[in-house]
C-alpha cells in the first residue's frame, strides 16, 4: 500500500491504500481525483454512519429503521454487556459478535464517556470516533491472536485494573486516558510474527529499532502517527500533546515481554520498601506501565473457557510462525514447532515463569482485592486444567507408541500388501 507520513516529520506509518502503485502526478487527472474525493466522501458518511450509530447505542436509543447491520436483540444485548463492562468475566468474544466485529471501537466510546475523558479534554465525539477506527482497522484480523478483539480485552483488563481502590484513588484524567489508549494501541499493525523472525529475515523495521524493542517501537510510532492524523488533541497545548506521545510509548515500549524482569524487580523493590508514592506521577507511571504488563498477558486469570480460546489462539500464531520459517528454511523459533510444542506444554511454562510471577506482586501492591483473588483462582485452575491435559497427551501418545508397535515378519506383510 501507500507509505504515508503522518503529521510531523520522522513519523511514518504503513498504511494498506486503496490505490497501492498510484502515480501521484496522476492526481492531476480530474477525472480520477473526483473518483478518490468520492470514495473519500463516501467513506466519511459511512463513518459518520457507524458513529452515529454507535452514539446512539450508547445512550440506549434502538435505531428505528433497521439501517444497521446489528438487529434490535443484538443491539439490546451489547448494551447490557457493556453495562457490567467491569466485571471480570466479561466474554469480549461475545461482545465482539454483537457488535458485528467492532469491540474495539464500541468499548472505547464507552469507556471514554464513562470516565468523563470527552468532556474533560473536550474531545470531538466525531474525531474520537474516527481514530478509534483508525486504531481497529490498523490491527490484522488474519492474526489469530494479534487482532482488535485481543486489543479490546486487554482494555477491558485495564478498565478493570484502573478501577483498583489503591491505584482509583490517585489517578488523574490524564493517567485514565493515557492508560485506555495504550492497551488499545499496544499492538496496533502486529504482523503475526514475533521480533526474533523479523531481525532474522532482515524486516526494515528490525533495522529501523536497531533490533531494540522492534514491534513495540512500531506500536508506539504507529499509533503517534494516528493520533496525530486524526488531529484528535490538535486544540491541546503543544506541551500536553507531546507528553501525552511519550508517555503513551514508555507505557507501549513497557509490554516488551524481553524488560519482564526489570520490572519485576524494580516492583518487588518498591513493595518491599513500601517507598511507592503514588501522589507522585513518576510512581503512578510505574503502576500504570505494570497494569498495561497486566494487562497483555492476563488471558491465563480469565475463566477458563476464555482462557482457553485465548491460548489455542496465541499458540497458532506460533505454529503459523513455525511454518513460515519451515518454509524458508530458516531455523524454527522456541514455541513453534507443532510438532514438539503442544498447547499444555506452552501455556504451563507461560503461567509457571511469566504470569505469575508478575500477577503474585500485583495481588500484593493492590491489597489482595477481590479480583487480584479472582484471578489468581483462576490462574491456579487453568494452570490444573492444562496439566490434566498434559497428563492425558502423554498417556494417549505411550499408548499410541506400544499399539504402534509391529513384529519384522508383520511389518513385511504390510508393506507387500501396500505394493501394487
Amino acid at each position: 500500500g501507500d507509505a504515508r507520513v503522518r503529521g510531523q516529520t520522522g513519523v511514518v506509518s504503513e498504511r494498506r491504500g486503496s490505490y497501492p502503485f498510484i502515480d501521484f502526478r496522476l492526481l492531476n487527472n480530474t477525472t480520477l481525483s473526483g473518483e478518490i474525493g468520492t470514495k473519500k466522501k463516501v467513506k466519511r458518511l459511512l463513518s459518520f454512519q457507524r458513529y452515529f450509530h454507535a452514539s446512539r447505542l450508547l445512550r440506549g436509543i434502538v435505531p428505528q429503521a433497521s439501517l444497521y447491520l446489528l438487529d434490535e436483540d443484538y443491539l439490546g444485548q451489547a448494551r447490557h454487556m457493556l453495562s457490567k463492562v467491569g466485571m471480570w468475566d466479561f466474554d469480549i468474544f461475545l461482545f465482539d459478535r454483537l457488535t458485528n466485529g467492532n469491540s474495539l471501537v464500541t468499548l472505547l466510546c464507552h469507556l471514554f464517556n464513562v470516565h468523563g475523558l470527552i468532556h474533560h479534554f473536550q474531545l470531538d465525539m466525531v474525531t474520537l470516533h474516527r481514530f478509534f477506527v483508525m486504531v481497529q482497522e490498523d490491527y490484522h484480523s488474519q492474526n489469530p491472536y494479534h487482532n482488535a478483539v485481543h486489543a479490546a480485552d486487554v482494555t477491558q483488563a485495564m478498565h478493570c485494573y484502573l478501577r483498583e481502590p489503591k491505584l482509583a484513588n490517585f489517578l488523574t484524567p490524564s493517567d485514565i486516558m493515557l492508560g485506555l489508549l495504550a492497551a488499545a494501541a499496544h499492538d496496533v499493525d502486529h504482523p503475526g510474527v514475533n521480533q526474533p523472525f523479523l531481525i532474522k529475515t532482515k524486516h526494515h523495521l528490525a533495522s529501523l529499532y536497531q533490533n531494540v524493542s522492534v514491534l513495540e517501537n512500531h506500536h508506539w510510532r504507529s499509533t503517534i502517527g494516528m493520533l496525530r492524523e486524526s488531529r484528535l488533541l490538535a486544540h491541546l497545548p503543544k506541551e500536553v500533546t507531546q507528553d501525552i506521545e511519550q508517555q503513551l510509548g514508555s507505557l507501549i515500549l513497557a509490554t516488551d515481554i524481553n524488560r519482564q524482569n526489570e520490572f519485576l524487580i524494580r516492583l518487588k523493590s518498591h513493595l518491599d520498601n513500601q517507598d511507592l508514592r503514588l501522589e507522585d506521577a513518576q510512581d503512578r507511571h510505574f503502576m500504570l506501565q505494570i497494569a498495561l504488563k497486566c494487562a497483555d498477558i492476563c488471558n491465563p486469570c480469565r475463566v477458563w473457557d476464555l482462557s482457553k480460546q485465548w491460548s489455542e489462539r496465541v499458540c497458532e500464531e506460533f505454529y503459523r510462525q513455525g511454518d513460515l520459517e519451515q518454509k524458508f528454511e530458516l531455523e524454527i523459533s522456541p514455541l513453534c514447532n507443532q510438532q514438539k510444542d503442544t498447547v499444555p506444554s506452552i501455556q504451563i511454562g507461560f503461567m509457571t515463569y511469566i504470569v505469575e510471577p508478575l500477577f503474585e506482586r500485583w495481588a500484593q501492591f493492590t491489597g489482595n482485592t477481590s479480583l487480584s483473588e479472582n484471578m489468581l483462582n483462576h490462574l491456579r485452575r487453568n494452570k490444573a486444567k492444562w496439566r490434566s491435559l498434559l497428563h492425558k497427551q502423554h498417556s494417549s501418545s505411550r499408548s499410541n507408541d506400544h499399539s504402534g508397535q509391529v513384529t519384522g515378519s508383520q511389518e513385511q506383510t504390510l508393506n507387500e500388501e501396500e505394493t501394487p
